[in-house]
């Protein structure tokens, strides 16, 4: 055995030992499998990294190449036809069973994790919390909608819910004319209700002007004749056929719980899906306060 491979394999003796001490001080219990694994993986990367660099820099030193010249070549440069060798090969391989077993039995992806604790906890309340706050009155539900509108939707909406001046949606009003008069031109597909997408172009000119001053000013006063168009959908009252399009006239539950769960293209940007972030009754309380707001 060449001085090289000798130094290798005394420098990855050193390391060994460093990691031992380590170990020792950090009181690691190397009785759990888990920790005896990660060691034992750790000890054999130290040796083979070393052992095999000092082998292979060791025979660069004094091999000449051999073998079939291919006939391609690169600015002179040509590569031999030669076997990859069998140590790669088999290495590659040993790679390739060793994960293969790791993942299914050395450490099964279904055993124990601190993420599928955490997820089995939050369950567990959650379901806790369902039943506590199943029959909640509204004063509670607004309460609770306050503070998880004032952590998820103030960033962008502003904390009394104007849409920062206008840069996004403001809860006060249910639409400005101009965000109507854009669905009616482009149509609108986000919001996955029973009825489907909205085509573009369902009225223009002043057909689309006098539907869109009707809904933004709150649906009060005569009804243009040209609203009839939206009626098919949305029914005579604007509110939604009773859940199988979006609510024109007030930010309903299930306008809230569909926006959350599909997110929407908005003024400043797109607002992400918030399914499965929040319980029924999370859903639910935020509604309810939303609907408060523009009181």
């Amino acid at each position: 055995m060449n001085a090289l491979v000798i130094k290798a394999l005394a420098f990855a003796a050193v390391l060994i030992v460093g990691t031992l001490i380590v170990v020792k001080q950090m009181n690691i219990d190397l009785s759990d499998p888990i920790n005896a694994l990660t060691m034992l993986g750790a000890i054999a990367i130290a040796v083979l990294s070393f052992g095999v660099s000092a082998k292979y820099i060791a025979q660069m030193k004094t091999d000449t190449a051999q073998g079939e010249l291919a006939e391609e070549n690169w600015d002179g440069i040509g590569e031999y036809k030669n076997e990859l060798p069998a140590g790669w090969a088999y290495s590659f391989l040993g790679t390739l069973i060793w994960a293969l077993w790791y993942f299914q039995w050395g450490y099964p992806v279904n055993a124990y994790s601190q993420i599928g604790e955490w997820n089995k906890e939050t369950k567990a309340y959650n379901e806790k919390f369902e039943a506590v706050h199943k029959n909640a009155d509204k004063a509670t539900l607004q309460q609770m909608g306050e503070s998880i509108f004032l952590v998820q939707c103030a960033p962008c909406h502003g904390t009394t819910g104007d849409g920062l001046s206008g840069k996004a949606q403001d809860f006060g009003s249910r639409m400005t004319k101009e965000q109507i008069l854009y669905t009616i031109e482009h149509g609108s597909s986000q919001l996955g209700y029973p009825m489907g997408a909205m085509p573009p172009g369902m009225a223009s000119g002043k057909d689309a002007e006098d539907i869109a001053a009707y809904i933004a000013g709150g649906m009060k006063g005569e009804q243009p004749a040209s609203f009839a168009t939206c009626a098919g959908c949305h029914g005579a009252d604007g509110k939604g056929n009773n859940g199988m399009s979006p609510n024109l006239a007030a930010y309903d539950l299930t306008l809230v719980q569909h926006t959350l769960e599909h997110g929407k293209k908005g003024m400043i940007g797109k607002m992400p899906s918030f399914k499965t972030r929040m319980t029924p009754v999370q859903e639910k309380a935020l509604a309810e306060y939303i609907q408060s707001l523009k009181n």
